[in-house]
Formats: structure tokens, C-alpha cells, sequence
């Protein structure tokens, strides 16, 4: 299906074109006072060669009613500019030409019609003229008679052409759906409308109301398509959704049902603006089919913050309308950042516009204004796809992703911080570690230690430097205890072997420092991990056990023997009683 809207003045002969094109009706006011609503967006739907159904969304054209007006044009993605040949250019179809151009919308036909009450050159030559200016300059134009059929025929092969050439939406995306009416059927409850611009819906699909902080959902009960009951709607479409009796309050015209979990919920907006003059500070934006005031703060003169007055499912790329309802100006609005940073410090505001300037919405962009970002936040924010890659250089730990340039600062700062501290101090806690770096998760410290390569190493809860740079003597004594170790884990060097070696006491502090030994007590030095391989050994002993039996099950003497088992009380992985037996502690 394809979905396309009317847009121009008020009595130009919109309803009577769509009528003509559809043979439906538009307007539905005797329905909508039967219901007790009062009249919203029209819609008929036809069939065209080679193009399938096509859904007409007739949007009122009364100032007024300009809110109604842009809940209809904001999803669709192409429309039907309608002019009187009658009649000169109008308020208000400046105002709906300004509003697709603000939103982007490229795709598109002038239709002068009433070519039967007056010559229609005039007008079609000022509506070229208007367009000339706007994203839908080009667009083709056809000259009809709603009342005669002169120059149907050939609208209905001009919409054909322009249908044809819309990109095709991609069916798997997440599904935002902003609703522009609401209303109740007896027997089936509550019933909403809107254009589904991506995705698809199929009954019993669990949805999201957007912008609601309490996660508040909808079931599909039931989809109906161009007036007739289906189980499965593929965008673009128009469709009605049935959401039962207790759909909550927040469900009207103006609200989105979402894909659970995939839309970053928006309160405060950095984006890029078009258009003419200064935005006042209380502008309202049209977004889909909301319309919310915002309190606007320029950051320069193409970039402002906007605080919405509620949240929104927005991304980034996504296409707005800012209105000022007194001089009825318009702005577009592009979204360059849905969850910007705090501007805190005096000239925060010029160098956020600085960097918004280049910003372009890709993966890489976003990643390097953030510093580091979860990918599943990336995700909602629309800067990556389900099956994007990370860019080059990116340092991803779990679902954090961080930006090279960042990464690379990291690492420095993490380099300076251990090369700071003495070698006998063992190094610098992880916990210690991740705080000074500022990192928002210490799942990323592993991974920045990884980026030292050679210089630093993360060993039993603490960054420490690695083997690199060791003076000759301490690697050839370090070299030699671990070939005395390794099958005798808890023979520790006697004082003898440790002279032999030229160990001192400080070179058994820097090596225990920077990890390569355990020194559990004085000059009692064994490899690192030897107190969880005696934690493993004395577990297999009858508990409680005695310090007889430890040091036979660890095969070693009363004099490593005793300070290993104080090592372990203290570590707390083995439990002394009253009488001097320990038992290993559970996990």
C-alpha cells in the first residue's frame, strides 16, 4: 500500500479531488456526529495500475485546524499540493508547503484544480514558483476538473509515477506508530488509527505507549486495513488497531505504540534547525501526530536545545516541525541528539553547537561525541542498526562500545596513573582505577588495560605494571623461583636460596608489587594463585583440620605452612576456631 496526503487551502477542492480519485468520502461528518467526535482526518482509498491501493490522508485546510493538519502530513511520505485555479495563492497553502518542505518531504504533485471556472495558468505559474524553494521543487503538475474529470486520468498516471519511485520501507524495522484518532466501538472497545511509516503490526503484538516512564503497553486485538479485518499490516499503511476495553487514557491522537524497548523515550532534544528568523522561546512541535510545547534555547543559529513539556519515541534523524501559533511561522527540525549532555559550564552552549555543526547521525559520529555509549542505547537512539558493526577502533566490552579516540585517552591515563604509583604499593585497585579514569562501568577496565598491550596487566583485582622493564637481576631471580615452584607449589625459598638469588627485601617488594609473587608473610614468597591451590587442597580435608594436617596435605614445612594459613584467615577463605582447627569457608 501506499499513503499519500493532501495539503492547501480551505476550500480548493481537496475533498472533492479525493472523492473523484477514490469515488469514498472523505468526509465523515454525519459518522463522526453519530459517534458524538468531532471530525478529525479524512481518508479513501483506490486501487492504481501497476501501483496497487493507495490510501488518501485528507487533512483539513482551515488554519484552525493546522495541528490536524501536520498529525496527517508528519508520517506520510509524499503528498498532493492542491491549489484553486480560482483563486490566488492562499495563507494557508504557504503554510502547508512550508510545513512538507520543513519536514522533508520530496516526493509530491501540484494539482491545480477548478480548470473549469478559470484559466489555471496563473496559478499553477505562482505554485511552480513557490515550490521552486522547497524540497519539492520539480515535482510534476497536472491541471484537473473535480467536477468535469478533465486531467483525471492523467493524475492518476502522475501518482503512479511519483508512488513508484518512494523507497521502499523495510518491513523488520521497529514499529513507531503515531496515532491521529481514537475513539470506541461498541462490542470492541477502543479503536486507534494512524500511517504505519516502517515495520509491521500482527494481531497479538504487544506494544509500547511512547513517552509514557511507566512502560504501560497495549495488546493488538484485532488490525483492520482500507475497511477490511486483517491479521497482519506491512508499512507504509493506514491501519486501526482494536486495543480492547482498557486501553489506557494515554492512547489518543498525539500518542506512539512502539516496539517495546527500541525508542529512546525524549524529554530533551539537540537538533538542527531551517528556516527564517529567531524561534521563540514557547514554539510548539509537530512530530507524527503530536504536537507539544517546547521551551526553545538556541545554541547558535542553526542549533537550539528544546525541552519537551512530555516525552517522546524520537531518534536521531528524525523530521519535526517547529511552529510559533502567533505569527505562524515554521521551522524544520532535524534530531541530531535525543539524550544530549547536561550544559553546565559557561560556554557550554557555543561548543555543543560546534560539535553538533559536523554531526551526521552514522554510528561513528555518535560514538565520538559520547566518548563511550551502550550499544543497546546507540540502538534506541537510532544511530546503529540491528546488525551494524562497531566502527574501527572501538574498544567494546559487553554491550559498551568506546570510541577510539577516547580509548586511546583512557589507556594513557591509566599508563600515568600505575607508572605513578611505587612498585611496592602492588599497583592500583581496579575499583580505584575505574573511578579515577571516570569510567561508567568497571566492565571497560579490563579492556583499557588490554589497549597498554605489554605495560600493564589487571592481576588478582589490582592494575599493576607488567613484566617490561625489570632489572636484569630481579627477572633472572623471578625466572629461577618459578622453575623451583611449579612442581613443588609451597616450597618457598629458604633465606639461603634467596641470597643465592640476590633477593633483598625490596626486590621481593617490587615483585610482589607488581604481582609476580605472593609474599604471604616476610621473606615467604610463592607464585601468584598458590593460596587458591592450597584453598582447593584443604578443602579435600576432613573439617575442621588441624595445621598437622594442612602442611601434610600442602607437602611443605611449619615455616610456610603457618603463614600461608594466616594468609588465608585474613583473605578470609579459611576460618580459625578456639581450639586452632580451620575450616575452609563455603564458595
Amino acid at each position: 500500500m501506499h499513503v499519500i496526503a493532501t495539503a492547501g487551502h480551505v476550500d480548493h477542492g481537496k475533498s472533492t479531488l479525493v472523492r473523484a480519485l477514490t469515488g469514498g468520502e472523505p468526509d465523515r461528518l454525519e459518522e463522526e456526529q453519530r459517534r458524538g467526535l468531532s471530525i478529525r482526518l479524512g481518508y479513501c482509498w483506490t486501487t492504481l495500475p501497476g501501483i496497487g491501493e493507495v490510501a488518501f490522508v485528507d487533512v483539513p485546510g482551515h488554519e484552525r485546524f493546522i495541528t490536524t493538519t501536520l498529525a496527517g502530513v508528519g508520517p506520510v511520505p509524499a503528498a498532493m499540493l492542491v491549489v484553486a485555479a480560482d483563486d490566488p495563492w492562499m495563507p494557508q497553502a504557504a503554510e502547508h508547503l512550508a510545513a512538507l518542505n520543513a519536514l522533508g518531504v520530496e516526493h509530491g504533485v501540484l494539482v491545480v484544480t477548478r480548470a473549469d471556472l478559470a484559466d489555471p495558468g496563473p496559478a499553477l505559474s505562482r505554485a511552480r514558483d513557490e515550490l521552486a524553494r522547497t524540497t519539492l521543487a520539480g515535482a510534476p503538475s497536472v491541471v484537473v476538473s473535480g467536477r468535469t474529470g478533465e486531467g483525471l486520468d492523467l493524475l492518476r498516471d502522475t501518482l503512479t509515477e511519483v508512488l513508484a519511485g518512494l523507497p521502499v520501507p523495510d518491513p523488520t524495522a521497529d514499529v513507531r506508530l503515531w496515532v491521529d484518532r481514537r475513539f470506541h466501538v461498541r462490542g470492541t472497545g477502543t479503536v486507534v488509527t494512524g500511517t504505519l511509516a516502517a515495520g509491521a503490526v500482527r494481531v497479538g503484538d504487544t506494544l509500547e505507549v511512547g513517552g509514557q516512564t511507566d512502560g504501560a503497553t497495549v495488546r493488538v486485538r484485532g488490525l483492520e486495513s482500507l475497511g477490511r479485518p486483517t491479521g497482519t499490516v506491512v508499512a507504509t499503511a493506514r491501519v486501526a488497531l482494536d486495543l480492547g476495553g482498557r486501553a489506557p487514557a494515554a492512547v489518543d491522537a498525539g500518542a506512539a505504540l512502539t516496539t517495546p524497548g527500541a525508542f529512546e523515550q525524549a524529554s530533551v532534544l539537540d537538533v538542527r534547525l531551517s528556516g527564517d528568523g529567531e524561534v521563540p522561546e514557547q514554539p510548539l512541535l509537530h512530530v507524527g501526530a503530536a504536537a507539544v510545547p517546547v521551551r526553545a534555547r538556541p545554541l547558535d543559529e542553526r542549533h537550539a536545545r528544546l525541552t519537551l513539556s512530555r516525552p517522546l519515541p524520537l531518534r536521531v534523524g528524525d523530521r519535526a516541525v517547529l511552529r510559533d501559533p502567533g505569527s505562524r511561522a515554521v521551522w524544520g527540525v532535524v534530531v541530531l541528539d535525543p539524550a544530549p549532555p547536561p550544559l553546565r559550564r559557561r560556554g557550554a552552549a557555543t561548543e555543543r553547537a560546534r560539535l553538533l555543526a559536523t554531526a551526521d547521525g552514522s554510528a561513528a559520529d555518535e560514538l565520538d561525541r559520547r566518548g563511550w555509549a551502550r550499544r543497546s542505547q546507540l540502538r534506541r537512539l537510532g544511530a546503529v542498526g540491528a546488525t551494524t558493526t562497531p566502527p574501527r577502533g572501538t574498544l567494546v566490552a559487553g554491550d559498551w562500545w568506546v570510541s577510539a579516540g577516547r580509548a586511546v585517552q583512557l589507556r594513557d591515563a591509566l599508563v600515568a596513573l600505575v607508572g605513578g604509583r611505587d612498585p611496592a604499593a602492588g599497583g592500583v585497585p581496579a575499583p580505584e582505577a575505574a573511578r579515577s579514569l571516570g569510567l561508567p562501568d568497571a566492565e571497560l577496565l579490563p579492556g583499557v588495560v588490554e589497549l597498554a598491550g605489554g605495560d600493564l596487566r589487571l592481576d588478582a583485582g589490582r592494575v599493576r605494571r607488567s613484566d617490561a622493564g625489570l632489572p636484569a637481576v630481579l627477572a633472572d631471580a623471578l625466572a629461577a623461583l618459578v622453575r623451583d615452584l611449579t612442581d613443588e607449589p609451597f616450597a618457598a625459598p629458604d633465606a639461603a636460596r634467596l641470597a643465592e638469588l640476590r633477593l633483598d627485601t625490596r626486590g621481593i617488594a617490587l615483585l610482589a608489587g607488581a604481582g609476580h609473587l605472593l609474599r604471604v608473610d616476610g621473606s615467604v614468597v610463592l607464585l601468584p594463585g598458590a593460596d587458591d591451590l592450597a584453598v582447593g587442597r584443604l578443602r579435600e580435608l576432613p573439617q575442621p583440620f588441624t595445621t598437622s594436617a594442612a602442611r601434610q596435605a600442602l607437602g611443605t614445612s611449619r615455616r610456610v605452612a603457618l603463614p600461608l594459613l594466616a594468609h588465608l584467615d585474613r583473605t578470609g577463605r579459611t576460618r580459625r576456631g578456639a581450639d586452632d582447627r580451620r575450616t575452609v569457608v563455603a564458595g
